[in-house]
């Protein structure tokens, strides 16, 4: 009987080493991997093309503008937090004309720039380059003559609606005509302000002129002594 226990119990430890050892077999990593024979495995051009990741760039951030407590402000006009008659918005511009009649000729050109001071109140320098040509006649030769002006003028312009606006205005300054002395100019202007598009503004007015000088004089004597005059004029100017 002893035999027989004693024989059972060696077959029960060696079968669980042997159980042991195929379990650590089976952890073993040099087991062989899988082959594929040359010849086989995925077939040629059937990998699928390649996809770019470009993508379109973000728009850049649009300018920041903000009401300055001081200077000139940018990116006045529709679609700007900065509307016209603000403090710190500059106006640059002018106007042209041109008129002719029997043996008479005019040109002038009237570059402008203003800056609004305050809110609604614009301080503006009025140049001016008017050229006169007065034809022959049987007591006077052909003669012509170029007159420069430069006034001041301040304005006040009174918003009507989001795009119109009233104005009166009053320049002062000097003017010389060639041939004649330096003298003293007045310009008073009434009329109003257009919204054009996104910062320009079309500025039709009405102006009575008024100079110390006679405007074309020759040896023989003054030919067109107009010191007082009255027009109509039409001005383009842009928003800074």
């Amino acid at each position: 009987m002893v035999s027989l226990k004693k024989c059972c119990s060696v077959l029960g430890v060696l079968g669980v080493t042997l159980a042991s050892a195929g379990a650590f077999a089976d952890d073993d990593d040099t087991k062989v991997p899988e082959r594929t024979r040359l010849g086989e495995g995925t077939e040629r051009n059937s990998i699928p093309p390649g996809t770019s990741t470009a993508e379109e760039p973000p728009p850049p951030p649009a300018p920041s503008v903000m009401l300055p407590e001081t200077g000139i402000s940018k990116q006045a006009g529709i679609g700007s937090p900065v509307a016209y008659g603000r403090a710190g918005v500059l106006e640059l511009g002018g106007s042209g004309g041109f008129s002719a009649a029997s043996n008479y000729t005019r040109f002038n050109l009237s570059p402008s720039v203003g800056l609004f001071v305050v809110d609604n109140v614009e301080l503006s320098l009025l140049t001016g380059l008017n050229y006169f040509r007065v034809g022959s006649t049987s007591t006077t030769p052909e003669t012509h003559a170029t007159e420069l002006s430069a006034l001041i003028e301040p304005s006040f312009h009174l918003p009507f609606s989001d795009v119109a606006f009233g104005f009166l205005g009053l320049g002062a300054g000097v003017n010389y005509v060639t041939s004649a002395q330096v003298g003293f100019a007045l310009q008073p202007r009434l009329g109003a302000n257009f919204l054009v598009g996104r910062s320009g503004i079309l500025t039709p007015s009405l102006t009575v002129a008024y100079s110390t000088v006679d405007a074309i004089r020759t040896q023989a004597g003054t030919v067109l002594a107009v010191r007082t005059s009255y027009g109509m004029n039409i001005g383009y100017t842009v928003m800074w």
